[in-house]
Parts: structure tokens; sequence; C-alpha cells
């Protein structure tokens, strides 16, 4: 059974205890590597999984409760922004993070979201951004 947790209100000095549980989804297993390699070595991170595609993230999500989900944009099947919708109305408690290639103007269906689910390119991802998207959104 997945841990419960606390969610706090930014300011609040009461911290969530333990690491926080981030769940990598990506098509490419080359990025999936590369996200574990940058999650383990950013303190107060933890990977509990990886999935490779958009109905496999889904599960992945209600069997392993990640606080964060490193969702990419484009993937085949379910892609990450039907993911993303999805997981806002299933788990609201569930930061979700877009990773994508692509510069945001260069994806022109994808924020329809309005706004709450950041879009953050694969090349600037590592331990200052989980840090910065964490200290943003999930405190």
């Amino acid at each position: 059974m997945p841990p419960t947790r606390q969610r706090t209100l930014r300011g609040d000095p009461v911290a969530d205890s333990g690491p926080v549980r981030v769940l990598t989804v990506d098509d490419q297993e080359i990025f999936r590597r590369v996200a574990a390699e940058v999650i383990a070595a950013t303190p107060g991170f933890e990977a509990v999984g990886e999935a490779a595609g958009g109905e496999e993230a889904l599960e992945a999500v209600e069997r392993l409760a990640p606080q964060l989900v490193l969702l990419d944009v484009r993937m085949p099947g379910l892609d990450g922004i039907e993911v993303a919708r999805r997981l806002m109305e299933s788990h609201p408690e569930t930061v979700v993070v877009l990773i994508s290639i692509e510069e945001r103007v260069d994806l022109p269906s994808a924020i329809p979201l309005g706004g709450t689910v950041p879009l953050v390119r694969k090349q600037d991802f590592g331990p200052r951004m989980l840090k910065r998207v964490w200290a943003e959104l999930g405190t």
C-alpha cells in the first residue's frame, strides 16, 4: 500500500515526510534512464517507477502513488497531454510536469490545461529543475 502524504501550503513549516516520490513517463528508454540518474542524484527525490506509455502511466500512478509525474508530451497512443488531463481529474494532489524536446510554441494544442501543468524542455531537465518545480508546485 502506498504511503499517505500530507500536502502542505506554501510557507507552512510542516514538510512532507520522506523524499518526493517521482514517476517518469517517456517512450524513449534513454530518457527514462537519464531521468532515473538525475532523480537519484537529487537529494530529497526518489524514483518510484517508470512507464513507457500513457496507459501504463495511468496504471502506475494508481499503483505507486507518486507525488510528482514527469510526463513526455509526445508518445504513441495516449499522449502526455491527455494523460495530464486525466491525472488532473483523478489525482489533483499529484504534481504533473510535461517534458518535451520541443519549445512551447511548437506545441499548438499542448497546454489547454489552464497553465497548471508546466512544460519543461528535456534539455533543461536536471536537479535544479526538479527542485524548482517542487518548490513552486509541490509544497
